[in-house]
Parts: C-alpha cells; structure tokens; sequence
C-alpha cells in the first residue's frame, strides 16, 4: 500500500567534486535519503522545543498560565521519577518526560491529516498526509535498545559488578543465559508493540476508508489516531520506567 510506505524526502550527497565524506561515502554511496519519517519527527521536536522556550519566555516568581502548568507537570515528573529512580532521577527524569511527550505527539500527529471522502459523485482528496513516525520500525527499535541499554547501565552502577552478576545468576547460576536472553525479549517486545499497534492503527484507517469513506473514517479516527496513540505512547514509558526502576532496585516508600 502507498500510504504505508517510506517516501524518501530528499536526499544528501555523501560525495562532492572536492571528495568524499568519511565513512558516509562508503554506508551511503548513493547519497543520505532523509524519508517522510526522518522529517516529521524532525517537526515533532521542532514544536517540543517551541513549546519549552514559549513556556520559559516570561519567567515571575508568581507563576500564571502556561508557566504554572509547565512548573506543576515538571514538579510532578520530578516526585515521579524520585519515587522510581531514587537518586539516578535527576538523569532519568528529564529524559522519561521528554521520551513521552515525543512519543504523545509522534503518535497522534497522524490526526492532523485531513479525512478523505467522496460526496455527491465529487471526491475529495486530502492535500498532506502526516504519518505517525512510530509506524516505522527504525524509530521504534532504537527507543528500545536506549531503555534496554539503560537498564543494563543503571543496573549495573546501582548494584556493582559483582551484584550485577549476581543478579544475573538468580535464582541458580543455571538461569544465566535465560536472563541475558531477557533483555533481548524486552527489546523485541517494547519495539514490536510499539510499531506493529500504529501500523496496525493505520492499516484498519485505510481499510475503513475504503469501505465506507463517509463519516467512519472521522469517527474511528478519534480512537485508532487520538486515544490509542495516547494510550501506546503511556505504554512504552510505563514498561521502560518498570525495567530501568527494577534494576535501579529502589526502595518504594
């Protein structure tokens, strides 16, 4: 299906008439393609970095408005992340609330593109198509492998190297290779769930506009793009803030 697809945007030489760029030449030697996903996550955090230098413009001691909300939602991150990380939060915090907003907006942003129809013999075609970035597997999986890779780190600087291991041959040593093999589970799980919901979101769209092209495709859309985007993004925080607090192994009070 075309609306499933990569589109490739542009792309970026690797190679000029002075010589050629270091590695990328010999990775890329038709060139760097930036795809539609590569841009639309680029406006994702364009808006995210708009929002916080809004936010932060007209600073008082008296906090109103936009700054009272931001103030309130960062305070509570910050409880948050001190209950799960305990004193990792001020590394794991800023990054748990960014990687959930990126995610929030990643997901939805889909719902900004306008509803085909076709109405008294006239069809109506939508001028842009946004696609949610988390449909392709190359944004999913690398979010993964940063939960997994922290996990590892801060299990790892919490317990030591001999606790690290001990942990690992829990509960014999004979357990070993199956909880290594976890982490590779819970890679493929976080990435796999992450991308095959919104691509499956996206599938059902395209179906239900082809069925019924009028009304439906509105209605649905408020679930498949809205609140299952929401939902999905909640997800993955949740089971990443689970897997990083577990090997942090922080006393709740």
């Amino acid at each position: 299906m075309e609306d499933l697809s990569y589109k490739t945007v542009f792309v970026i030489p690797t190679a000029y008439q002075w010589g050629k760029i270091p590695l990328l030449a010999e990775l890329f030697p038709r060139g760097l393609a930036i795809t539609e996903t590569v841009v639309i996550s680029w406006f994702i955090m364009l808006i995210l970095i708009g929002f916080a230098l809004v936010a932060t413009s007209k600073k008082s001691l008296v906090p109103v408005g936009l700054q009272s909300l931001s103030e309130a939602a960062v305070e509570a991150l910050n409880t948050f992340a001190k209950n799960q990380f305990g004193r990792w939060a001020r590394f794991l915090g800023p990054y748990m609330g960014t990687l959930f907003l990126f995610l929030l907006l990643a997901n939805i942003i889909g719902f900004l593109t306008p509803v085909e129809f076709s109405f008294l013999g006239h069809e109506y075609k939508a001028p842009f198509a946004i696609k949610p970035p988390t449909r392709d597997i190359n944004v999913t999986a690398p979010l993964a492998v940063i939960t997994v890779l922290f996990t590892l780190f801060f299990g790892f600087a919490s317990k030591g190297p001999l606790g690290w291991l001990k942990k690992l041959t829990y509960p014999v040593p004979f357990m070993l290779p199956f909880n290594i093999m976890e982490y590779g589970t819970r890679l493929l799980s976080l990435s796999l769930r992450l991308f095959g919901n919104i691509l499956g979101g996206m599938i059902l769209m395209i179906l239900i506009t082809g069925l019924e092209p009028l009304g439906l495709p509105a209605l649905f859309s408020l679930y498949f793009d809205f609140f299952d985007g929401i939902l999905q993004a909640a997800i993955f925080v949740f089971l990443s803030v689970l897997y990083i607090s577990e090997a942090c192994e922080v006393e709740k009070a």
